[in-house]
């Protein structure tokens, strides 16, 4: 099994102290507009899920989704969550905080793409 979405310890820091404040949360990779392509955290009843998003997995324990194109661009490639100071997205839960999450990614090997490839994420 190969994880699409995995966290550094930083970003799963700031996951807990997050949820600790504001309850369940979720993800959401944006796909570029208003706040960059920057994961956006959102308390988990307050941001709806659409038809065509897709669910990648968990990063501290919380849904992480993006949507339908934004997969096929980057389904090629492991996202990692990282954490950096400073503003992010305006509407991202940890903004206040003066730290934003961040989005790397490495590419799969031939093998866990060849898994991944088998094995569609979930809609």
């Amino acid at each position: 099994m190969v994880d699409r979405v995995t966290a550094t310890p930083a970003a799963l820091e700031l996951i807990a102290f997050l949820e600790n404040k504001h309850g369940p949360l979720m993800f959401h990779q944006s796909g570029g507009c208003c706040d960059g392509s920057s994961p956006m955290c959102y308390p988990r009843d307050e941001f709806k899920v659409g038809d065509s998003d897709v669910f990648m997995g968990r990063i501290g324990g919380q849904p992480f989704y993006i949507s339908q194109s934004q997969y096929e661009y980057w389904k090629h490639t492991q996202l990692i969550i990282d954490v950096v100071d400073g503003r992010g997205g305006m509407f991202s839960l940890e903004g206040s905080e003066g730290k934003r999450f961040l989005t790397r990614s490495r590419l799969f090997t031939d093998d866990e793409f060849a898994w991944v490839e088998a094995n569609p994420p979930a809609p």
